[in-house]
């Protein structure tokens, strides 16, 4: 009986023995490399403060608390897509989606939660510690503009990529930018509180130096919230962005415009003023070191006509180079009078003297 109790137990360990090679050969559930893939990659781009686009991807092996942050490259690396708000949350089905500033590549890292991403960086930093993976891509081909008008002997290029410009995400629909039977630009503001589509053309070419002249309808009636401007803008330098401004801001007792040379927070460079119902015509008269601003009413091709309000910039005014006329119509996001209602601005003639 002794010997059969110690060949049941030899047996038993012998069959013991035999499982755990067994365990220790069968495949365990294979630990996934994290590793990062793009399946959205916006086109190559020159890093323009004022556009945004679309990137997304995927995550695969990613653990609790793990997050993506974006870089894109224009000179160096910089943070997308603001520096306040550097990290991308990876979603239930390990997609993720945010929006870049254009580069001429990106990348994506997956790093822990004691990541603190630079606001640049000259090289991307190599998988390790706190970064556990790094993928990176090259801008796609630059798209051609979808839509363009013909709007007072010139071709504008209609936007329709998103913006964020002074930090508030805008959407731009291309249907809200047209000209009419008489050759008049309409740009408007379309869709519901909180997505509305906003409007805005390009010069296709840059003019410099001269004499700028815009032919508005009446644009007095605009909401406290709405923006309509007239802007020089230079996406591959310095700003060089000189701004006619019709706006309250969201703040309904405001003055409803204003004659800007960048940056505003200089006190020196904002002029607010009143704008009357009616036609008005609005004047940028830039020459080297000086820009004259005035506002007249009516359809006028004289400048010397008298002024509803006028003013001459002599401190800060940009030297002419790659910029480009912008006019557009967009929401201010201002909780104490937002947006009610979409609204329409009508520019009947655009004219640049040299």
């Amino acid at each position: 009986m002794g010997s059969l109790l110690s060949f049941v137990d030899r047996l038993r360990t012998a069959l013991a023995g035999v499982f755990m090679l067994l365990g220790a050969c069968r495949s365990p559930q294979a630990h996934t490399e994290p590793f990062i893939e793009f399946s959205r990659v916006p086109p190559e781009g020159d890093g323009s403060p004022d556009q945004l686009e679309k990137i997304e991807g995927r995550v695969r092996g990613a653990g609790p608390g793990q997050r993506i942050v974006l870089f894109a490259q224009s000179g160096v690396w910089w943070v997308q897509p603001l520096t306040s708000k550097p990290f991308t949350e990876i979603q239930s089905d390990s997609t993720w989606k945010s929006s870049t500033h254009p580069g001429l590549a990106y990348a994506a890292l997956l790093v822990d939660s004691r990541y603190r991403p630079p606001v640049t960086v000259d090289v991307l930093p190599e998988k390790g510690g706190r970064v556990l993976a790094v993928t990176t891509v090259k801008g796609g081909t630059p798209a051609s503009p979808a839509k363009t008008v013909q709007f007072s002997g010139y071709e504008w290029a209609v936007r329709e990529d998103s913006s964020n410009a002074g930090g508030r995400n805008k959407s731009y629909d291309p249907a809200n930018a047209w000209t009419d039977n008489n050759g008049f630009l309409h740009l408007a503001i379309t869709g519901h509180a909180g997505k509305w589509t906003c409007a805005e053309v390009k010069l296709s070419r840059s003019l410099g130096y001269g004499s700028y002249r815009l032919v508005v309808q009446d644009v007095s009636h605009l909401e406290p919230a709405a923006v309509f401007a007239l802007s020089t803008l230079d996406n591959s330098g310095p700003s060089r962005e000189m701004d006619i401004e019709v706006s309250r801001w969201g703040e309904p007792e405001d003055k409803n415009a204003q004659y800007v040379i960048q940056p505003y927070a200089v006190p020196a460079n904002t002029v607010r003023f009143g704008v009357p119902s009616g036609t008005l015509t609005y004047w940028i008269d830039w020459q080297p070191g000086r820009a004259e601003f005035k506002t007249v009413r009516g359809y006028s091709s004289l400048k010397n006509r008298d002024a509803v309000t006028e003013h001459v910039f002599t401190s800060g005014v940009p030297s002419a180079g790659n910029e480009a006329v912008h006019l557009v119509l967009y929401v201010f996001d201002n909780r104490n009078a937002p947006m009610q209602r979409g609204t329409e601005v009508v520019i009947e003639k655009f004219e640049f003297l040299p």
